[in-house]
């Protein structure tokens, strides 16, 4: 016997080069493109059982129709020829709809009363899922409704949504529901899908939630997790959910043999949840799911925190958070919920047990106890912090909103006359005072930026008090580290800079004058960081809080405490636990004393005129503040390794930090609230080119 051919002796197509190894391996492989095709073919069911419907275009080299299941609407499309293909397709049943394609996501025009048309290479082909265009009135918690939630129906119970045939009807579902979430950091980006990967059971007074963990892909750049609770509840029950917590309720579900719906919902929205994680951390138990274990712990002062267990503490959501979610426990405790989780130690948890456990700074929310996922393979997850509550009379942006009302008011009748311009010199020397007429104007609120300043070295004094512990102990900058911190500034300045050039055209018209001033100012933009990377920096690195600002300060009445050691939210876990320098809070803090006062202004709604003129008396407001707070930080931090000893070094280093923070908030407005690109553009304006 012998083989019919010969043995193909080509390398290309050796069993060393094709198997199934290097190509489960290869991204690009058949293998990997097959896998991709069946995974999207099974994630909508149209293809496998729905009514097919044939467009019939004139082009008969390229086969259209249409599939449709339930609320499922896809497009086929696919040249039959070796040659490049134009086609014409009749759409107008479905005018109005939008076309996304299923492998990218990229929305196409939509569809009107004209063919519409589509070039197709050779061979190739397209799957389009037909989708209503989105309705702009969806953009907030409180909008959906019992009318507009979605249904979708399991074979058996409602935790088939999870893991059986409603699955992937429900991560369909949630691709809507979390675009609508304040926590959803992925706004911005082209949501591709959902997929829910892992999920831990948790018994609450209602009956059973699932803490689930859902990966949103995205059709550019890496995934993001995001951990989702759910629970379910019976159709009597259903409109007490929607009624109270509106924002919880995800999707009506069928169960077999049932004619009413239940609701499928947000467990973090009644307090049954909430319950049950708080228990788990006082009784620190542990919750097994099929690829991790959750782990609750406290600390020795939960207890005091606590007070007395023949007290139960009345669980309330609080919906004044963005990334993440809180629950006060009867004003002893607060519970934060972290949404978008990464492996690792969150900041919140890390600097909390330090600061909490090894310092003697209390002016902080103390840390009680943690939640934290362990996952099989990996580092830990932290899932929630468990803090102590602190009475307070609202934020310290609240409280300096309150203050300059009262400060315009009592200006207004100068306004004519104008007030003195401060010299820049002031923010980096102790030399010189500030004028009389601050002190009548601005009144008390230069003690509280005084004592806000002396709670900012504190903290930073707290942060770097542990030499031993290399994750914070104070480190020297090396040039590597200082060409670093330049190049990653450097990039902030060009990202919003050809970001401003690209948009000069659509900003309001009173924000274009200064626009172009900015534009014109790109080369001293450059020289600046230039010298920021010419001279050798001698201070030290320490950790910080990362996201400094008004906001992030409860205002107690007669202190401050500073809260939301999170991070920026934006950057990675890593980034948020790099040490930076400290001067970072301060730029932070400074920057934010100038959005304060122009969102004063801007609440009053003052005539042009009357804006105009008040303009330098907001300007002499943020300078006198900046100086007192500055002075009070330098004064309390005195000698210590991360302040800058030499005028020369401190207003380097600060003039940077003021520049890459105004630049950064330059690249956030024009993405998002272009009616504020004033207050940015504005700061730069006033580092580089100062009136």
């Amino acid at each position: 016997q012998r083989l019919y051919l010969p043995v193909v002796t080509d390398p290309e197509y050796h069993y060393e080069a094709i198997n199934v190894e290097t190509q489960a391996g290869n991204p690009h492989s058949l293998l990997s493109w097959m896998k991709r095709v069946i995974a999207l073919r099974k994630r909508h069911r149209a293809f496998g059982r729905g009514t097919l419907e044939l467009l019939r275009p004139e082009n008969r080299k390229v086969l259209a129709f249409v599939r449709r299941y339930e609320s499922e609407q896809i497009l086929c499309v696919a040249n039959l020829s070796r040659f490049l293909q134009v086609v014409e397709l009749d759409l107008a049943h479905w005018k109005g709809m939008v076309p996304i394609e299923l492998f990218g996501t990229t929305e196409l025009p939509t569809v009107g009363d004209t063919p519409y048309y589509l070039t197709l290479g050779p061979h190739s082909f397209y799957w389009f899922s037909l989708q209503p265009k989105p309705s702009q009135q969806l953009v907030s918690d409180w909008s959906l409704t019992a009318t507009t939630l979605p249904e979708v129906q399991v074979p058996a119970a409602w935790e088939s949504v999870l893991v059986d045939g409603g699955k992937e009807a429900f991560e369909s579902i949630l691709l809507t529901y979390i675009r609508q979430r304040r926590w959803f950091a992925g706004k911005a980006r082209r949501l591709k899908s959902i997929q829910i990967t892992d999920w831990i059971d948790i018994r609450t007074a209602e009956g059973t939630a699932y803490l689930t963990t859902i990966v949103a892909s995205y059709a550019e750049g890496d995934p993001e997790t995001y951990l989702l609770p759910l629970a379910h509840t019976n159709p009597a029950e259903s409109s007490q959910i929607i009624e109270r917590w509106p924002h919880a309720a995800i999707a009506w579900v069928k169960l077999p043999g049932q004619e009413q719906r239940g609701l499928i919902y947000d467990a973090l929205g009644p307090p049954g949840f909430a319950d049950a994680l708080l228990s788990a951390m006082a009784r620190r138990r542990r919750f097994n799911g099929p690829k991790g274990t959750l782990v609750g712990s406290t600390n020795k002062a939960f207890i005091r925190l606590r007070g007395p267990e023949t007290i139960k503490l009345e669980a309330n959501l609080s919906t004044a958070e963005q990334s993440n979610n809180s629950v006060v426990f009867g004003e002893r405790l607060i519970l934060k919920v972290f949404r978008r989780v990464e492996e690792g130690t969150n900041p919140e948890l890390e600097l909390g047990r330090f600061l909490t456990e090894r310092t003697n700074f209390t002016q902080i929310a103390p840390l009680a106890g943690a939640l934290e996922y362990r996952p099989d393979r990996g580092e830990a997850i932290s899932v929630a912090v468990l803090q102590g509550y602190v009475p307070n009379q609202g934020d310290a942006w609240k409280y300096t909103q309150s203050t300059l009302d009262n400060y315009f008011k009592a200006v207004e009748v100068r306004a004519d006359a104008g007030p003195p311009t401060l010299p820049r010199s002031m923010l980096f020397t102790t030399v010189g005072e500030l004028p009389e007429l601050a002190t009548q104007t601005i009144g008390a609120y230069l003690e509280s930026a005084k004592l806000l300043g002396k709670r900012t070295a504190e903290l930073h004094l707290a942060l770097c008090s542990d030499p031993d512990d290399i994750a914070f102990s104070p480190e020297r900058i090396s040039p590597q580290d200082q060409r670093s911190m330049y190049q990653s500034i450097s990039q902030v300045g060009l990202r919003a800079i050809e970001l401003l050039r690209g948009q000069l055209s659509r900003l309001p018209l009173d924000a274009r004058d200064e626009a172009r001033q900015v534009l014109e100012l790109e080369p001293q933009i450059s020289r600046a960081l230039k010298s920021f990377l010419a001279r050798r920096l001698n201070t030290t690195r320490i950790r910080v809080h990362g996201d400094f600002h008004l906001g992030q300060v409860l205002y107690t009445g007669h202190d401050f405490v500073i809260i939301d050691f999170e991070g920026e939210p934006a950057r990675t876990l890593y980034e948020r636990r790099l040490k930076r320098l400290a001067l970072r809070d301060v730029a932070g803090m400074l920057r934010s004393f100038h959005y304060a006062a122009q969102a004063s202004l801007r609440t009053d709604n003052l005539k042009p005129e009357m804006l105009a003129r008040m303009q330098p008396w907001a300007r002499f407001w943020v300078d006198s503040v900046s100086v007192a707070f500055t002075r009070s930080y330098l004064s309390t931090a005195g000698t210590a390794s991360f302040v800058p000893q030499a005028p020369a070094d401190l207003e380097l280093q600060l003039t940077t930090m003021l520049l890459e923070k105004a630049l950064y908030e330059l690249r956030y407005e024009l993405n998002m609230r272009p009616v504020w690109v004033r207050v940015p553009l504005r700061g730069v304006c006033d580092l580089l080119a100062p009136a």
